[in-house]
């Protein structure tokens, strides 16, 4: 057999701390063959990253290699030179890091960024490198290299951000690459740009990767075999279809139960979140590192302190104890979601508008263009009590400013919201009455720019308690607010940690915990769970729709997850370059008649379920500037259905069935005839 391209053996990893050495990776093996696409999938804090690092010499000051090999086409990367490892970083082997502007320097050029690699590389010059870059930038499918070569990072969305970083990793042919979630952060029809576009790399170019994601739809898409990992040793090895139509492993099986499916609902297949928490690393139990938060542990046999990987088909291995015994009969029922009652009108939204001026030269320079961005255009739609309405689109199409004008941080231009039957369209946060605060709270995308870095946890959540007036004897507060961390899946002794000493995961969960501290009557919830483990998504969607149950809770969701908006939502609003495009129940919108932005949206959802057939539909371009919009509908410079010029010069009638509203020119009935995007693989086989 052909020497693998990447081959680790027994590699054991350490971190110096102060509180001496903490074991981060344990025993971890894996091969990769040239040309070949490997998934490592687990939780944060389970050793993925570390595991890339360690490929790359990257861990840092305090971090070791303390057993095992690395070989890199048969060459020993740990007994390199760091001159060795300059020559090999870049060319041979490159890694497409999870944030793409903590790779890009934002004081240079793109042009001059991506030239780097073949001059130092190569030795080529600077005019052949530019010209190298130019032609990277096409195969990575951005449009216009001449125009983007000149920008610098901040003037790119973060799609465009990425394709250039993979763009750079692949400037030298490299036989090896590394990508830590190169997605995370992408609306998902970016996201599925990026997944063909993988998919073609490694087929042009012969390239072996190895794809860290939590994202179990997107390894199915790109990968050919799969290594899960948990708490820093891996536990299930195996092909991809194997994996997904057989997990051995419980853990495997777990991450697989948190997964929402576009085809499936609350009502049809509740989501299990897997129980407890991730060990840290030097309080690993003996034995299984799961053991705990498994319902099938057994003393005796999980304990054993030399469990080890076993075969358990072809080619693949799981380290469990009890994986013969345990079967789909095992499964713990779990009750199935009661459905939504509503009560009255809460929110209604008429006609709203939300448009920024700007100057396109500066004040004192005469003759400066004063221009609109229309970043809301006539909203209508209504919430109710009890109700979860899902505000879905991609990055740039006005979600979240109107969730900005509905909690005060913005005004409306025109139009009118109103809350409780009280008008707060025009009214700014710090002029509304505490009441109305109260009841309206949001949970932003960003944690990091909501917590207030030096106060602790605890502090945070329990002032929220005490200014809402839900308690005022210090006992209970804190009482409280141990519930809440209790809530969000969080040990009670973050409550006197500082928002620095936290995951971004575990920041979320505190945002989450301080917008519910108070009882709101409505939560604004922008892209909660995106930054999460599926599991703890799948623990704080469960939490959601238990918050509203006993609550009642009107929660307005934006997210560009369509498959946990499925799981979760009642109604969903399908929002364009700030026009909604359609709205209805999750029934009509995820079935056909489809507005053709909708299909293509359901179509870019990853999937991770083998039984179920996709149909791809791949979007070319970016959407309008807002700057410049289109004159007729928002979709016609994209729509794969466009019926004539009477698209890019007419606004489309809104087209509305038993509470179903599609803006499109397509008859209903045309749009009726449209193919599923999902369906059961052996009815799309026949």
């Amino acid at each position: 057999m052909a020497e693998p391209l990447l081959d680790i053996k027994n590699l054991c990893i350490a971190y110096d701390t102060r509180a001496g050495d903490v074991p981060a990776v344990i025993d971890f093996n894996l091969t990769l063959a040239a040309g070949e696409t490997v998934g490592l999938v687990g939780e944060s804090g389970c050793g993925k990253t570390t595991v890339a690092m360690a490929v790359m010499r990257y861990l840092g000051r305090n971090g070791r290699v303390t057993a095992g090999s690395i070989r890199f086409q048969g060459r020993d990367l740990l007994a390199a030179s760091e001159a060795d490892l300059r020559r090999l970083r870049g060319s041979a082997i490159s890694m497409v890091y999870q944030e793409p502007m903590a790779a890009l320097n934002p004081s240079m050029r793109i042009g001059e960024q991506l030239a780097e690699v073949p001059m130092f590389h190569e030795g080529a010059t600077h005019s052949e490198a530019l010209d190298r870059a130019r032609s990277m930038l096409a195969d990575v499918h951005l449009p216009d290299p001449g125009r983007v070569i000149q920008a610098y990072p901040h003037q790119l969305s973060g799609g465009q951000q990425q394709r250039i970083v993979i763009a750079m990793a692949l400037l030298s042919n490299p036989q090896l690459l590394l990508l830590d979630e190169p997605t995370t952060a992408l609306d998902v029809t970016v996201e599925a740009g990026i997944v063909d576009l993988i998919g073609e790399i490694g087929r042009k170019y012969g390239t072996g990767m190895l794809y860290i994601s939590h994202n179990l739809g997107l390894i199915r898409e790109t990968c050919e075999r799969v290594c899960v990992m948990y708490s820093g040793r891996a536990v299930e090895v195996a092909p991809i279809h194997e994996l997904f139509d057989a997990p051995r492993h419980p853990y495997t099986r777990g991450l697989f139960d948190c997964i929402p499916l576009p085809t499936t609902d609350r009502f049809s297949r509740p989501l299990r979140p897997i129980e407890g928490q991730l060990p840290l690393p030097q309080e690993r139990p003996e034995g299984c590192a799961f053991a705990p938060r498994c319902s099938h542990a057994q003393a005796g046999q999980c304990d054993r302190p030399d469990l080890a990987m076993e075969p358990a088909g072809h080619d693949h291995t799981v380290r469990c104890a009890r994986w013969r015994e345990v079967g789909e009969a095992l499964q713990e029922d779990i009750a199935v979601a009661d459905a939504t009652v509503t009560g009255p009108s809460v929110l209604k939204v008429e006609n709203l508008r939300k448009h920024y001026v700007i100057t396109e030269t500066p004040l004192m320079v005469r003759g400066g263009e004063v221009r609109t961005v229309k970043a809301n255009e006539g909203l209508n739609f209504e919430a109710f009590e009890g109700e979860t309405v899902a505000i879905v689109g991609e990055s740039g199409c006005g979600k979240s400013t109107f969730a900005r004008v509905l909690t005060g941080l913005e005004q409306a231009t025109e139009g009118t919201i109103e809350f409780h039957g009280d008008e707060i369209g025009d009214t700014p946060v710090h002029e509304r009455p505490p009441e109305q605060v109260r009841d309206l709270q949001m949970v932003f995308q960003n944690p990091f720019d909501t917590l207030n870095p030096s106060q602790s946890v605890g502090s945070q959540i329990s002032r929220v308690i005490r200014k809402f007036g839900k308690e005022k004897d210090r006992g209970r507060v804190r009482e409280r607010m141990l519930e809440m961390l209790d809530l969000v899946q969080l040990p009670r002794a973050f409550a006197s940690r500082l928002p620095r000493q936290l995951s971004g995961g575990q920041k979320q969960r505190v945002a989450i915990a301080r917008a519910f501290a108070g009882d709101p009557s409505t939560v604004v919830a922008d892209e909660p769970v995106s930054a999460l483990d599926v599991s703890v998504a799948a623990a704080i969607t469960r939490l959601l729709l238990d918050i509203q149950k006993r609550n009642r809770t009107t929660l307005l969701f934006i997210s560009h997850d369509l498959s946990l908006v499925r799981y979760l939502a009642d109604r969903v609003i399908v929002m364009y370059l700030g026009q909604i495009m359609e709205q209805g129940t999750v029934e009509q919108v995820f079935n056909p008649p489809y507005h053709p932005y909708t299909e293509a949206l359901l179509s870019a959802v990853p999937v991770a379920d083998t039984k179920i057939h996709k149909r791809r539909i791949l979007l070319d371009g970016a959407p309008p500037s807002p700057l410049d919009a289109p004159t007729g509908c928002p979709f016609a410079s994209r729509c794969p259905h466009k019926v004539g010029l009477v698209c890019e010069t007419t606004q489309p009638p809104r087209r509305d069935v038993g509470g179903h509203s599609i803006a499109c020119h397509i008859s209903l009935d045309d749009l009726r005839d449209a193919e599923p995007v999902f369906s059961e693989l052996a009815v799309a086989a026949e």
